[in-house]
């Protein structure tokens, strides 16, 4: 069993950044780390995606506003949220395969106020 958990959500005001934190239970060296978000009312949607190697994927919405990274050695990956904007509002979830199995985070909320 694989434990992820998300912090660093909060309230903040449109143009604010936020820094998210998703930490494993295990070592993460090896895995491609994924951050998802779900607004109110929406279906879930993937963010951001970064590989064992560094190489990373985001969806066109966020594309130079947010960057995801890694830090195997803390078993943390990162999603750095500048620039946010309200429809950024959402819980945000963290993501990984480990031996054949998803596992998922609780989420951690970011609102952005007008």
């Amino acid at each position: 069993q694989v434990r992820l958990v998300e912090s660093g959500g909060d309230l903040v005001q449109a143009g604010g950044s936020l820094r998210l934190s998703c930490a494993a239970s295990r070592s993460i060296f090896g895995i491609i780390m994924y951050w998802y978000r779900q607004a109110p009312g929406k279906q879930r949607e993937l963010v951001a995606r970064i590989t064992s190697g560094g190489i990373t994927f985001y969806v066109d919405s966020v594309k130079g506003r947010f960057t995801i990274s890694r830090d195997n050695a803390k078993n943390t990956v990162y999603l750095q949220m500048n620039s946010l904007k309200p429809e950024d509002t959402a819980v945000y979830y963290c993501n990984a395969n480990f031996f054949g199995s998803e596992y998922w985070g609780r989420g951690t909320q970011v609102t952005v106020s007008s």
